[in-house]
């Protein structure tokens, strides 16, 4: 959306901090701040999550990246 962390941070009201340790993958968000983000980024908790899975065995999640386009 071209937004800085801070202008997300401030949408949804989370700190700048959080939103780069969710960027980083360094944090796991609760429910509520995907709702959150995904309200602030006009988008679905659904489409938010659409490429995360869960991978049972290794007990991590997978993030699949879209196709780059040429």
């Amino acid at each position: 959306m071209g937004i800085s962390q801070e202008e997300l941070g401030n949408r949804c009201d989370l700190h700048r901090t959080e939103i780069s340790l969710l960027e980083r993958a360094g944090r796991e968000p609760r429910l509520g701040t995907i709702v959150k983000l995904a309200g602030a980024l006009e988008t679905t908790p659904g489409e938010l999550c659409t490429g995360v899975t869960w991978l049972p065995a290794s007990h991590r999640f997978e993030v699949m990246q879209p196709p780059r386009s040429a």
